[in-house]
């Protein structure tokens, strides 16, 4: 897959395909569905919708059974917090990590780890704009600056060579956020952090059990943080961990939310805080604890047959001129997927616009939209000086601006459909062979 100089990646469908045989044959399955669907009414012009009533928990999450009911109900029973350190071990031994920590959500997770750095005030963090407010703005807390990177528009995740860019002497770490499970080039930005003497953290919120080079999202870094919150892969309904390499900062981090310093050792430093801890109480419920510690069971096995289903369906999807899909197209990554299976419109290829193709899809019965996701360099919270202790400079980020303008999200089918799959790959056949009337509307 090759990069062009804008940072959009480009691959040829046809060679890709014609790769295999197998897929060659569905290549020319696809190719005698299309012409067939030039011959059916668009939904817009009174057809029927390719995608009849789907079911209603196609998309559902969490997914809970008896085996959280019964974790919870003997909770209940017995009201105690070990399940917070049995989690904490469940999750050291899954990451093969040193030293991890329970907190109340990956905001606190987030806070934790900016105190645990013990950084001087005005040190900058290169940082996505593209992402959730509790990666950035919890810095400012400690004096931190968020020095705001683009986004390659295509996978969603921070552009290393804008970031190069951006750099400074007083750049202190660099926090990639892998989005939606895709796996950052983690490779190529510790590379690059090493040869500048930058820290490396994950923001792996999304990315629980994800892979790059076999090894694990949240271990490529000094700190990284994941979320439990009740839309992510682990959903304990609220809940966040931070996995720590070194135990100097495993200690900080814990010294400022737990007042009882749980789980760090006697001969610490900070022992001498315990019964006060460092002033903020982030502990995390046990009946979330109980949650997570229940869906880790089956962590892999969830990941590796939600993803093979999205390729069912995306495989055919991207046959289709001027669509893409979230991808690096590396082949040494494992990603995963929750709650959107993200495309993307080229609308000069595709022959209509983004708002054209989401309109006749819509009427299809997909479930998609024009989306958006919230720019956190746009939010007045960084433009007002009053609130940092060094003000963020705020740029122009065209990458991003391009992913707004472009994406196609898909809901995450959380359990197996494939009726629905195949309505959808119909739908947007349809809607696709019909394209160039669309696009003239």
């Amino acid at each position: 897959m090759a990069r062009t100089a804008g940072g959009d990646l480009k691959a040829s469908r046809r060679d890709f395909l014609k790769s295999t045989g197998a897929a060659a044959a569905g290549l020319a399955l696809g190719e005698r569905a299309f012409s067939a669907a030039k011959t059916e009414i668009l939904a817009l012009n009174g057809g029927p919708p390719a995608v009849s009533a789907p079911p209603i928990d196609a998309d559902r999450w969490p997914l809970y059974g008896a085996d959280e009911e019964n974790a919870v109900l003997a909770l209940l029973r017995t009201p105690n917090y070990e399940p917070n350190a049995q989690l904490e071990s469940e999750w050291r031994e899954y990451l093969g990590v040193p030293h991890a920590k329970t907190h109340c959500n990956g905001t606190s997770a987030l806070v934790s780890m900016f105190f645990a750095l013990d950084l001087p005030p005005g040190s900058e963090i290169l940082v996505p704009s593209y992402t959730f407010f509790a990666t950035i703005a919890p810095m400012r807390f400690f004096g931190l600056v968020p020095v705001f990177v683009d986004i390659n528009p295509r996978t969603l995740n921070l552009d290393l060579e804008d970031a190069k860019k951006r750099l400074t002497k007083n750049t202190r770490a660099i926090l990639p956020v892998h989005w939606i499970g895709l796996p950052c080039d983690m490779d190529a930005i510790s590379e690059w952090a090493k040869e500048k003497g930058l820290i490396v953290l994950e923001d792996a919120a999304h990315a629980h059990g994800a892979k790059l080079q076999g090894r694990l999202m949240g271990t490529w870094s000094r700190v990284a943080i994941f979320s439990f919150q009740m839309t992510k892969p682990l959903p304990g309904i609220e809940g966040g961990m931070g996995v720590y390499q070194d135990k100097a900062d495993y200690h900080r981090a814990a010294a400022l939310g737990d007042y009882q310093l749980e789980g760090v050792p006697e001969d610490s430093d900070y022992m001498k805080y315990k019964g006060s801890g460092l002033g903020l109480k982030l502990r995390m419920h046990p009946i979330a604890a109980e949650l997570v510690r229940v869906q880790l069971r089956g962590l892999d096995k969830r990941n590796a047959a939600g993803a093979a289903q999205v390729r069912k369906l995306n495989d055919r999807l991207v046959q289709l001129s001027g669509l893409y899909e979230q991808t690096s197209g590396r082949k040494d990554m494992e990603r995963i997927y929750y709650s959107w299976n993200m495309l993307f419109i080229d609308e000069k290829e595709a022959g209509m616009t983004r708002d054209q193709a989401v309109t006749a899809l819509q009427a299809e019965g997909v479930k998609t939209s024009s989306f958006s996701y919230r720019l956190q360099h746009k939010l007045p919270l960084y433009a007002e000086a009053k609130w940092w202790h060094h003000a963020p400079t705020i740029p122009d980020l065209p990458g991003s601006e391009q992913a707004n303008a472009t994406a196609i999200p898909l809901p995450y089918f959380t359990s197996e459909q494939p009726e629905l799959v195949e309505q959808y790959v119909r739908a947007f056949e349809k809607v696709w062979a019909h394209r160039k009337e669309i696009g003239k509307a």
